[in-house]
C-alpha cells in the first residue's frame, strides 16, 4: 500500500480522486482544494482528511505520492513543492506552460530519484499502443507522412473568463487539446527538427486560440497537426492519428486501429497483406475500476506500480512530457512569426488583425453569392 494525496477538485481532479480511492493498493491520505463546500462534502461523506493549503497537507498527511489536477499555471510551483519534499508526482497535462520549467522539474525529479508521470492518457488506449508496437516492428517502414488530429465541442460561443480562457493560465486549444496528438507524435516519431506554417486561430475566444494548425519537420518527412475545440459536430473529444510509410498506412482513434500493409511489408503476427482492423476492446485488459475510459484507470495504475517498485523511468514521465512541452512552445513561437509575416505582406501600416478582417470580409462576400 502507498499513501496518496490529491490536489485540485475540478473535472479531472474528481475523476482521479474516484479512481485512486478505489485502487486496491492505495491509501488516500488527503485532498486539497480552494473550494470550501467541496471539501466539506468530501469530509462529511467519505471521511477523507481535507485541506485548503497544499504545504500543510504535504507536511501533515505525508503522502508518498501526489496527484496534481489544478489549472496549468499552478503546476510548476506545486510540483516543485512536492518534489523538494521527496514526494512522487502524477500531474495532469500539459506539464507546465514554460518549457524551461519542465526541464528544471525533470532534472529535480531525477536528482531526488522520484517517480513522475503526466496525464497523457492516449498512450494507454489500446489502439494507440498498438500503433507504437507496429512502428517498433517496422510494419510500414520509416514514416514519411503523418496527420495528427483532435476535435471537440469545448468552446462553442463567446463566454466569460475562466482559467482555460486566459493565455497565461490555460494556454488555449494548443495546450489543452493539440497537446494530446502532439504527445502521440513525439512518442511515435520523436521530436521534430523544426515547425513551420503554424496558425493559432481564435473563433469564439478573445484571448486564446480555438483552432491550431502546424507542420512538423522530421529528417524523413513531415507531420501535420490540426486541432479545433470549437467543433460542434463532435459529441466529445476525438483524437486521430494517420501514418504513412513505404510499406503501408496506419490509422487509429479511440475505438480502433486500421492497418493497410503492402506485399513488401514485414507482416507482424496476426496481420496479413491488405487491410487489417483491430478494436481497442480486444487490445485492452479490463481495469480494476472504470470511469471515463479504461485508459484513465490504466495510467493511474501504471503510476502506482512504479511508485511501489521504485521504477523512476516509465511511460509519460516528466522527460517525455518535457519533449511535448517543447514542441508546443515551438508552434506558439512559429505562429507569432507567421502573424508577423502576414502584417509585412499587407504593407508598412497594416497589422495581422487587419489582414484577418479582410479575409473575413472576403468570405462573407462569397457566402452572399451562394
Amino acid at each position: 500500500m502507498i499513501d496518496v494525496a490529491v490536489v485540485g477538485l475540478g473535472k479531472m481532479g474528481l475523476s482521479h480522486l474516484s479512481m485512486i480511492k478505489a485502487h486496491p493498493e492505495v491509501n488516500l491520505v488527503g485532498v486539497c482544494d480552494a473550494t470550501g463546500y467541496l471539501l466539506d462534502i468530501l469530509a462529511k461523506y467519505t471521511g477523507v482528511k481535507t485541506y485548503k493549503d497544499l504545504g500543510k497537507m504535504l507536511d501533515e498527511a505525508k503522502p508518498q505520492a501526489i496527484i496534481i489536477a489544478t489549472p496549468t499555471h499552478l503546476h510548476a510551483g506545486m510540483i516543485r513543492e512536492a518534489l523538494e519534499r521527496g514526494i512522487n508526482v502524477f500531474c495532469e497535462k500539459p506539464l507546465v506552460i514554460e518549457p524551461a520549467d519542465s526541464v528544471a522539474l525533470t532534472e529535480l525529479a531525477e536528482q531526488r530519484g522520484l517517480v513522475t508521470q503526466v496525464g497523457y492518457h492516449n498512450r494507454f488506449v489500446g489502439a494507440f499502443r498498438e500503433v507504437h508496437r507496429l512502428l517498433e516492428l517496422g510494419a510500414i517502414g520509416p514514416v514519411n507522412t503523418a496527420l495528427a488530429e483532435a476535435y471537440g465541442p469545448v468552446v462553442l460561443k463567446p463566454s466569460g473568463k475562466s482559467w482555460r480562457s486566459q493565455r497565461a493560465t490555460g494556454g488555449g486549444c494548443l495546450y489543452d487539446y493539440a497537446a494530446h496528438p502532439l504527445n502521440l507524435l513525439t512518442w511515435y516519431l520523436g521530436a521534430p527538427e523544426s515547425v513551420s506554417g503554424s496558425q493559432l486561430t481564435s473563433i469564439f475566444s478573445a484571448q486564446i486560440d480555438d483552432a491550431v494548425a502546424s507542420t512538423l519537420h522530421y529528417p524523413g518527412g513531415t507531420a501535420q497537426i490540426i486541432s479545433n475545440w470549437s467543433d460542434e459536430s463532435q459529441r466529445k473529444m476525438s483524437t486521430k492519428i494517420t501514418l504513412w510509410g513505404a510499406h503501408g498506412r496506419i490509422y487509429a482513434d479511440r475505438q480502433e486501429i486500421q492497418v493497410y500493409l503492402r506485399d513488401t511489408a514485414p507482416i507482424p503476427e496476426g496481420y496479413q497483406v491488405g487491410w487489417n482492423v483491430r478494436y481497442t476492446t480486444e487490445l485492452t485488459e479490463a481495469p480494476w475500476f472504470y470511469l471515463r475510459g479504461e485508459e484513465y484507470s490504466a495510467q493511474l495504475d501504471e503510476f502506482v506500480q512504479r511508485v511501489i517498485s521504485g521504477q523512476i523511468h516509465g511511460e509519460n514521465d516528466f522527460a517525455s512530457a518535457a519533449a511535448t512541452d517543447r514542441v508546443i512552445s515551438l508552434i506558439a513561437e512559429d505562429a507569432a512569426r507567421e502573424d508577423g509575416r502576414l502584417a509585412v505582406a499587407e504593407g508598412p501600416g497594416a497589422t495581422a488583425p487587419a489582414k484577418k478582417s479582410r479575409i473575413g470580409a472576403a468570405l462573407q462576400a462569397l457566402r452572399g453569392r451562394n
